[in-house]
């Protein structure tokens, strides 16, 4: 192993937030504990209240709204209507619900939203089948999620904990509800596999991919790692990003999709 990645290895473990200290991701103590570490980091809740406004702002006038993995966040102080829901049941949210088995019936939704949920989703097109049969025709899929430019690919690659392929295909072998993992998975459907996502889901079409926060996530800490700046750093840090530009080096995008009629 190279000398930096030892380092970086290090200086990850002594970064570590204190509250998810060896608890496993696919414990539902583990989720609970990530919500109050969003509130307990004000520049890792501006962020996260960013991504939901601008969720909302895609949504429209979009009532029937169902939010996938809502154990960690805040999405419905954004847009009260919303139905939660997490793969396990953990204080906060409404239903249960497994992202290729959802408990709807057909065309009874207006809009899918999720933040940093597609990349653990084990069956993209299971998923996809099972969107397009419960939202109504003109409805939406509405994400934030990773994104792979050549400086997402390295922090990524050397800062993270969760797998990140870009030569991966759109399934993810199952472990537990969120360990299987590809952050490169969104990228993968929605820009590497554009052509073939259009051919096999030709009813949905790609209607926006935002590429957001080169350096803003990673400076927050997200919810495993100490925070790294105060709250009142977000405005100007994000004021930098927009000035430099997001495309090139986005660790993130907000991707939007619509349901033809």
């Amino acid at each position: 192993m190279p000398e930096y990645v030892k380092q970086l290895d290090m200086l990850s473990k002594l970064l570590q937030h204190p509250l998810t200290y060896g608890l496993s991701v696919d414990d539902p103590r583990t989720t609970f504990l990530r919500r109050r570490i969003i509130h307990s980091k004000p520049f890792l809740r501006k962020i996260y209240s960013e991504w939901y406004s601008a969720i909302v702002r895609a949504l429209g006038r979009k009532q029937d709204v169902l939010e996938l993995g809502s154990g960690a966040g805040f999405f419905r102080e954004h847009c009260p209507h919303a139905i939660t829901s997490e793969v396990f049941a953990t204080p906060g949210v409404a239903i249960v619900a497994d992202a290729c088995n959802m408990p709807f019936i057909e065309n009874s939704l207006d809009a899918i939203v999720m933040t940093d949920v597609f990349h653990h989703i084990p069956n993209v097109s299971s998923f996809l089948t099972e969107a397009t049969r419960c939202i109504k025709p003109g409805g939406k899929i509405i994400m934030i999620e990773p994104w792979r430019t050549p400086w997402s690919e390295w922090v990524y690659t050397n800062l993270h904990s969760e797998p990140f392929i870009p030569q991966g295909t759109w399934e993810i072998p199952r472990s537990g509800p969120l360990s299987g993992a590809n952050g490169a998975l969104p990228w993968i459907v929605f820009e590497r596999d554009r052509a073939l996502f259009s051919q096999q889901f030709p009813q949905w079409h790609i209607t926006g991919i935002t590429p957001l926060m080169p350096i803003a996530y990673l400076l927050s800490g997200g919810v495993s790692m100490r925070s790294l700046m105060p709250g009142l750093m977000y405005r100007p840090i994000r004021a930098l990003e927009k000035l430099i530009g997001q495309r090139h080096g986005a660790m993130f995008a907000l991707i939007e999709l619509e349901l033809g009629l």
